[in-house]
């Protein structure tokens, strides 16, 4: 398991330093220097070291642990853990965040043609060969247009993709980084990944 923190304040890197086992990293960076690259970041690591699946999910237990296993376990190049098939779902969410979220799929969907139900989640198993190919270009996107944009390059180099019913519990702790500027530019950087 390799944990990106951002110079939190909440104390995850002490808890994963205190933790003696090999099996656990930690990528400690500067400061809050974005969704997209820690992602990137945590992505080249795995990728350095020469793991065959990678797997990404948020580490406030908003993606269920025991559902990583069902995500690994599909074979396809890119698993989607999905809240928007059948079995799939969301919880203790306020209406209005369910509906962003539904909304933001859907846009997505409808922009760039895709038939998959839910593009923004972060809960995602990747094939090494895979991944890698869609990191050989920089990414454009910031914040949840980065989880649309990663899926769309996969889909663009032909690779399968299928989707995993999952539950996503809203975090007990903290608050969502969700922002009306991060929805507002999903709104356009996604028709600019089309037109490319």
């Amino acid at each position: 398991m390799l944990f990106v923190d951002d110079a939190s304040p909440d104390g995850t890197a002490d808890v994963i330093r205190a933790q003696d086992d090999p099996r656990v990293g930690l990528l400690e960076r500067s400061g809050k220097l974005g969704l997209a690259s820690a992602y990137v970041d945590g992505f080249r690591l795995a990728l350095s070291q020469g793991h065959e699946r990678i797997l990404q999910m948020d580490a406030d237990l908003s993606h269920a642990p025991s559902d990583t296993l069902r995500l690994l376990d599909e074979d396809a190049d890119l698993v989607l853990g999905s809240r928007y098939v059948e079995r799939g779902g969301t919880q203790n969410w306020p209406l209005s965040r369910r509906l962003l979220s539904r909304f933001g799929s859907a846009y997505a969907r409808a922009v760039l043609g895709l038939e998959q139900r839910d593009v923004t989640g972060g809960f995602k198993a990747w094939r090494r060969k895979t991944l890698a190919r869609v990191l050989e270009q920089p990414v454009s996107s910031e914040g949840y247009a980065f989880q649309v944009e990663m899926t769309w390059r996969a889909l663009q180099l032909g690779a399968s993709v299928v989707e995993v019913p999952i539950l996503f519990t809203e975090r007990r702790l903290g608050a969502s980084k969700m922002s009306p500027q991060i929805a507002l530019e999903a709104c356009w950087r996604l028709p600019l990944l089309r037109l490319k």
